[in-house]
């Protein structure tokens, strides 16, 4: 052939037709070069089984012949692997769903299934083929998950970066799984892509910020005033600061009711007496549409709770990882040591009881420790 498809000179010299104008690679493996009427071209791959048949693969545009040849000779390895299928992430996930619930059973297919769904299914993530996916790609799949949920959460949680990045790892290693089947199923010539893509490390336990009642007392007498009824109602009621701070005087029911809004939308929740009590002396006789809780007789802020916080943490000694959201892990705590049972705490908290299980889980466990001690069976 005249014009060899490994030089941009001899492509642009091509007539356009459907054939590919093909290169040997090495026995049995060529590449192939389309040009199209546009004068761009695509770039095909073919490999000859063992039994003589043909077997194609689209590689799409690549700007130089090396690149194409490369992306040619990992679907060439993938063949001699005993696949000549080319399937993209979201494909390779589906059928480790597959996987799972002929070995493992519903309920194990169903976790992946809904971890791909949120995640996988439907994005440009998952259109990736297999062969072109990169340790990049995973790295910033990986990453986003992380920014997303951090985005989402406006209340400045201590440990939600933390919680983001152990949800992130999870996710990480179901989809590692599912690309490991997929190697094992000869879809793809080699894992090192997702092998350096590292899980994010010391994030599978929660930081452990306890209050003492002394510690309590101790930042709320160094709070100023507006600051102490602010501190004061996320104890009473375990909302988030977030939360209390959108609240107006119209969402405070003299019945004993407060109605918020936040991360996980809109509940109306019980007040105890002492709480009811707090919220009716700062809303005073305002308007239904003031803010509940005030600063200079203005609502509160993110940043300006942060700051007052962070200076009446200093004045009270506490440690720096006690921050505003702390007040409401001493609630739900204090709620559930009490002996509240975990779903209502979940109801009044706006959080599920999933949540409650995993991060108070230890608080339950010790209340009906001491409740069985009581219990004379014998």
């Amino acid at each position: 052939m005249a014009n060899s498809i490994k030089s941009v000179a001899g492509r642009k010299k091509m007539l356009p037709r459907r054939e590919p104008y093909w290169d040997r690679i090495e026995a049995g493996s060529f590449l192939g070069y389309r040009k199209l009427n546009d004068g761009t071209g695509t770039w095909i791959a073919r490999w000859r089984t063992e039994e003589g048949s043909q077997k194609y693969c689209a590689l799409g545009s690549h700007q130089t012949y090396d690149d194409a040849a490369k992306a040619a000779r990992e679907w060439f390895v993938q063949c001699s692997g005993g696949s000549t299928e080319t399937v993209d992430v979201e494909e390779a996930c589906k059928r480790y769903v597959a996987d799972r619930r002929t070995e493992k059973g519903d309920a194990t297919a169903k976790d992946a299934e809904g971890r791909f769904k949120r995640l996988v299914f439907g994005t440009k993530f998952g259109r990736i083929k297999l062969s072109a996916l990169k340790t990049a790609h995973i790295t910033d799949w990986r990453n986003a998950m992380v920014e997303r949920n951090n985005r989402d959460d406006e209340d400045d949680d201590p440990d939600a970066d933390r919680r983001a990045k152990d949800s992130a790892n999870r996710n990480l290693a179901t989809l590692k799984a599912a690309l490991n089947l997929g190697y094992r199923m000869g879809l793809i010539a080699s894992t090192a892509q997702w092998d350096r893509v590292m899980a994010y490390e010391g994030v599978s336990k929660r930081r452990d910020v306890s209050l003492t009642m002394a510690d309590r007392k101790r930042l709320i007498a160094a709070a100023t005033p507006d600051l102490t009824t602010f501190l004061q109602a996320m104890l009473l009621t375990g909302c988030r600061p977030g939360e209390l701070a959108s609240s107006t005087v119209g969402d405070l029911h003299p019945a004993g009711l407060l109605t918020v809004t936040g991360k996980t939308g809109r509940r109306t929740i019980p007040l105890s007496p002492r709480a009811l009590a707090l919220l009716k002396s700062s809303a005073g006789q305002r308007d239904i549409l003031e803010p509940l809780l005030t600063r200079s007789g203005a609502a509160w802020t993110r940043f300006e709770w942060r700051d007052a916080f962070r200076d009446a943490r200093k004045a009270a000694s506490l440690p720096d990882t006690v921050v505003m959201y702390s007040l409401r892990h001493v609630a739900i705590s204090e709620m559930l040591v009490s002996g509240m049972d975990p779903m209502t705490v979940s109801k009044i908290a706006g959080t599920s009881i999933e949540m409650i299980s995993r991060h108070y889980g230890h608080l339950i466990r010790d209340k009906v420790v001491a409740q069985l001690a009581k219990v004379k069976a014998l």
